[in-house]
């Protein structure tokens, strides 16, 4: 790391509390989103390492945090990285410093030996030059499928600490969502998707699987994500959830689900991007989990 006489770079220090807040108000001055709630949540993700840029007073200048991202693309194991809480302040740009954070993550990411990483952006260009491409996602529409059989459900509240720990539980044990690009786990960046999302609804099915959706417009039903060691058939969701829609728009690829829709292009401003040598893409259709998005 190169030496800067006015500020000092530091890393792996999610164990301090004033360098967490830090990393807070940066986030907060940026992007407006306050990371304090994971604290209320379970704590940030074990497996992050941050890497920042701290001004004589204490304040994070600049960040990039590097996570384990376990992820199943076209049905193989991928040991995979995530990068996220990327940003500089206003006043620090133009210096180098997040090309700075940037080398160390990435080397950071060689050095574990991660087979890719993934990073969610909505300026894919700046990340290009450091071997970044852009993967195009789908997602899922098509006519509700008929028939279903109808299973005990209970709707999930994320204010309250025993279905927050039901919810760790279950995202410990789940299943990938779809064979063709999914997380394995990701409990962290869930929950706290789970709190950013007031129209949200999170309905226990049968007692152990997690259905994660949202009411569309004109009576659409919407699949951000399921949670569980099973993925149930859509139409068993449907019956369960006492819903006939009008249109199902699902999230993911829905190769688990008994159920085909058509494939659109995504049209959100975020743009996933991998950097990887030896791991083929997806070959079909696919997107990242909402509820995964980080």
């Amino acid at each position: 790391m190169p030496f800067r006489e006015d500020i000092s770079f530091r890393s792996h220090y999610f164990d301090d509390p004033a360098a967490w807040r830090a990393l807070a108000r940066l986030l907060e001055e940026v992007f407006g989103i306050d990371v304090t709630l994971l604290d209320r949540l379970g704590g940030p993700d074990p497996t992050s390492v941050p890497f920042g840029w701290f001004d004589a007073a204490g304040a994070c200048i600049a960040n990039v945090t590097a996570f384990s991202l376990p992820l199943v693309s076209d049905g193989t194991e991928v040991r995979a990285a995530g990068l996220q809480s990327g940003a500089v302040r206003p006043d620090h740009r133009g210096r180098g410093l997040y090309r700075d954070v940037m080398k160390a993550a990435l080397d950071y990411c060689d050095a574990e030996g991660f087979a890719a990483v993934a990073l969610l952006t909505d300026t894919p260009g700046l990340y290009r030059r450091h071997g970044f491409e852009a993967l195009a996602q789908h997602r899922f529409s098509g006519a509700a499928p008929p028939g279903g059989t109808a299973r005990p459900t209970r709707r999930l509240d994320i204010a309250q600490e025993a279905d927050i720990a039901l919810l760790r539980r279950l995202l410990e044990g789940r299943r990938p969502v779809s064979d063709r690009f999914a997380p394995r786990r990701q409990i962290e960046m869930f929950l706290f998707n789970a709190c950013l999302m007031p129209g949200l609804r999170l309905d226990l099915m049968d007692g152990d699987t997690v259905i994660a959706w949202q009411p569309g417009e004109d009576g659409r039903f919407e699949l951000l994500d399921i949670v569980g060691a099973r993925i149930p058939d859509l139409a068993d969701i449907l019956a369960s959830l006492r819903i006939v829609p009008s249109r199902v728009l699902v999230h993911f690829a829905p190769d688990r689900l008994l159920w085909e829709g058509e494939a659109l292009p995504d049209v959100e401003d975020m743009v996933l991007m991998l950097r990887a040598k030896s791991i083929s893409r997806p070959a079909w259709p696919f997107a990242l989990p909402p509820m995964a998005a980080f």
